[in-house]
């Protein structure tokens, strides 16, 4: 029945929507638990009713919840009623329980200690807000899923570390070289001594393309420059600022790397531990309140019956398992040995072409085709990085056919392809440096013929710890240019196909996910590329902060990605998001 107050001067049909009285659809929407859930977690997505494309009603109704959830803070509600988690509601009850005891005291030292937690509070919150990208993190998490807002929550805590680390490297390292004096230039033949003439600096006019090639490679007029370890003098404060910041960087990253993994040590305990029914938890709490749009719900619920599916296949693996006989057991364990046997002769084989790849790079400049085409030269500079590249290419998808063959649960499939992959990104670096330092000590011989005069190689390596520096920019940089390859070559025309062509072919061809583990193992090689070369290389922190800053606006763009999904494993990065 409609009221007079709410019809019209026509009598017959409803007002219009602003001259009605009573709540909106919308208010009376934002009333339920899950628009109150919204509010405790933050403004990160839109609430009910609103769309994607209403821009000015998503920042009013983000306004509102902002508004509601200081109301609900400021207001003294039981905590049964605040639609929080347990412990939430545990940490308010006793706070409210604290001021009200500090209210009724009147005591003066109970008002400063109740005025002094109500400012700490707000400001937590306060800088809470000033975290950067808070709000693209929040709307990432309610699109695409917690496993994606956890690999942008990583590359910005990256992101973080390298900025430190190029701030004290500015402050402890370059302004020092530059207060001290002008630093001089490369050291000029010594009568006394054949050793120590150096002078990386091209001789005579140098084409553009010749600039070029010395900026991918590290070479050239980059070569003596504070981009690397031989251009700093040998000053005695100046070596006390350069091994100090190196120490003092080394630490910090490792407490912010500390106090990350242990606030979400906790949370992924409890993940792995089993205390939770898989089944009852992802039946009963699985859902995300969060999401909005048609096509990001049903992404959610094929991710729900994707992980029951797992959950269901793994419960068959595992009794067939226990009914194994004698004989079975024996086959499989055959099987899983001849497995692992082929998985240590590709590992073996990739760090012997990286180590041939890195030998052959000295013997490849020298022949004469190479000196006269600069290009070529070029491609003989990155063989080692271009070679590692590959490897970890080609043999992780190798990794993902060789694991469902021995017969372990989807989970433990997912571990040993993660552990095969980090074993092969991590050590093909080692074996680049065991065959650097081969070249410089020539092979541990003191008594040989190229390094009997100077200590080590002088020769082919005038300044070493330079020549350890190009190699980690070249590896840095060559990951950077891939992936930027990647993503303009192959996601984006792949996107475009998706959506000029509607049908099978479109979703077939242009249909990618977004794989977590995959992506967040590219940015702890590259993470291990900076703090492995950062000594012989000071600035490579600041290159690794602009990569990262690339990495992180192309890759949330929706332009570079077709249909995302929820990765096929959890991976628990620190803290939950």
């Amino acid at each position: 029945m409609w009221e007079p107050e709410a019809q019209g001067s026509s009598g017959g049909w409803p007002a219009p929507r602003g001259a009605r009285a009573g709540p909106s659809l919308s208010s009376v929407l934002n009333e339920l638990p899950s628009a109150a859930t919204l509010r405790y977690r933050g403004p990160g997505v839109l609430p009910w009713g609103a769309s994607e494309e209403e821009e000015e009603d998503g920042d009013r109704n983000i306004q509102a919840i902002a508004e509601a959830a200081q109301k609900e803070l400021e207001e003294p509600l039981p905590s049964r009623e605040l639609p929080w988690p347990l412990q939430a509601r545990r940490a308010h009850r006793q706070s409210h329980a604290k001021d009200q005891r500090a209210q009724k005291s009147g005591s003066r030292g109970e008002q400063w200690a109740l005025w002094l937690r109500r400012s700490k509070e707000k400001m937590k919150a306060g800088l809470h807000t000033l975290q950067p990208w808070a709000w693209t993190l929040k709307r990432i998490g309610g699109q695409f899923g917690a496993g994606t807002e956890s690999y942008f929550s990583l590359l910005r805590f990256l992101l973080l570390l390298n900025l430190l680390a190029s701030i004290l490297t500015a402050c402890m390292t370059l302004l020092p070289t530059w207060l001290e004096g002008t630093p001089p230039g490369p050291p000029g033949p010594n009568a006394s001594s054949p050793c120590g003439f150096y002078d990386p600096n091209p001789q005579g006019l140098v084409a553009f393309p010749t600039h070029l090639f010395n900026l991918l490679s590290g070479e050239g007029f980059l070569e003596w420059s504070p981009l690397f370890y031989g251009f700093y003098p040998p000053r005695p404060h100046l070596a006390v600022t350069y091994l100090c910041s190196v120490f003092v960087i080394g630490l910090l990253d490792l407490l912010l790397i500390l106090h990350r993994s242990v606030s979400g040590l906790k949370q992924t305990l409890l993940a792995e531990s089993g205390a939770l029914t898989s089944f009852s938890h992802r039946v009963f709490t699985a859902w995300d309140f969060g999401l909005c749009g048609d096509a990001h719900v049903r992404l959610r619920q094929r991710s729900i019956l994707y992980e029951l599916q797992v959950e269901l296949e793994e419960a068959v693996v595992r009794r067939q398992a226990a009914v194994r006989t004698l004989g079975q057991q024996a086959w499989m364990w055959s099987v899983r040995i001849l497995l692992n046997l082929l998985v240590i002769a590709l590992l073996g084989a990739a760090f012997y072409g990286v180590y041939w790849a890195t030998g052959a790079t000295v013997d490849l400049q020298e022949m004469p085709l190479v000196q006269e085409m600069p290009l070529l030269k070029l491609g003989v500079d990155y063989l080692p990085s271009i070679f590692i590249s590959g490897v970890n290419f080609l043999l992780p998808p190798v990794f993902k056919l060789i694991a469902p063959l021995e017969g372990y649960t989807r989970s433990r499939q997912i571990v040993f392809i993660l552990l095969r992959t980090v074993f092969l990104r991590l050590a093909s670096l080692l074996v680049l440096l065991f065959s650097l330092w081969n070249q410089i000590t020539c092979g541990g011989k003191a008594e040989a013929e190229e390094c009997k005069t100077c200590g080590y190689n002088y020769k082919e390596l005038p300044c070493w710890e330079t020549r350890l520096g190009q190699e980690m920019y070249k590896l840095l940089l060559f990951d950077l240019l891939t992936g930027l390859a990647v993503m303009l070559l192959i996601q984006f025309p792949r996107k475009l196909l998706c959506g000029l062509c509607p049908g099978a072919l479109g979703r077939v061809v242009g249909t990618q996910e977004f794989q977590v583990p995959d992506e967040v193992l590219g940015l702890i090689y590259a993470q291990t590329v900076v703090w492995v070369g950062s000594f012989f290389c000071p600035l490579l922190p600041l290159l690794n902060t602009v990569k990262f800053l690339l990495l992180f606006y192309l890759k949330k763009d929706p332009t570079f990605q077709a249909v995302r999904s929820i990765p096929r494993a959890v991976v628990h990065l620190g803290p939950h998001p």
